[in-house]
């Protein structure tokens, strides 16, 4: 969206540190070092030992979209979304899905997203003020649009005007109107000899 920030919310804080794995918490060291292939690693670690690890899910995905792989990441915002077991997760899921989806320029998707995220967490002012930024970007193209439109149905009623300094006639009508004009010149010729004389400017009866 264009002027507006983004931040990916990063869930690298465990909602429950004593269930977190030690693969978890390596990956999300690694993570706050940048070092996001490393990240992934372990977190798919973790899920070998537990895939039902939301946390490792969902830090997994932020990793993949900081990384770049955007179609990676959405799927495992999808997954989560799908499992919808902990609505704290699910709710930043949501989240991150509109901000993916905003960064390549799916307006409506996005919208849909964070509306999904603030009905889970209606204190969620990120969302919130996302959320508003997308719909008045999405009310902007509308009546951009609606303005395109009526421009263009104008355009189309001017063109359908007549033009009187313009010739309606194109070249192959002009033409023939030559020939039937030169071929009753040879008939009021032929009648004029015909009655004894050619005056110097024969009548036009036409």
């Amino acid at each position: 969206m264009k002027g507006s920030a983004f931040l990916i919310v990063l869930l690298i804080q465990s909602f429950l540190v004593s269930a977190q794995s030690s693969h978890v918490r390596e990956g999300n060291k690694l993570f706050r070092e940048g070092k996001f292939d490393e990240a992934v690693e372990r977190y798919d670690k973790a899920l070998q030992e537990n895939p039902a690890d939301l946390t490792a899910m969902y830090n997994r995905s932020n990793a993949l979209a900081k990384k770049g792989d955007k179609a990676a990441a959405m799927e495992g915002y999808e997954k989560l979304i799908h499992a919808g077991k902990d609505p704290r997760i699910l709710e930043k899921a949501y989240y991150d899905k509109g901000v993916l989806h905003q960064q390549q320029q799916q307006l409506d998707e996005s919208i849909l997203a964070w509306m999904e995220a603030l009905k889970l967490d209606p204190e969620d002012t990120q969302a919130r003020e996302n959320l508003q930024k997308a719909l008045r970007e999405k009310k902007q193209q509308q009546e951009q649009e609606e303005k395109k439109q009526e421009n263009k149905q104008k355009e189309n009623k001017e063109q359908e005007k007549p033009k009187p300094q313009q010739s309606k006639l194109n070249k192959k009508q002009v033409e023939q109107l030559l020939k039937a004009l030169e071929q009753k010149e040879k008939e009021v010729q032929k009648k004029m000899q015909q009655k004894g004389g050619s005056p110097t400017r024969p009548e036009k009866d036409w």
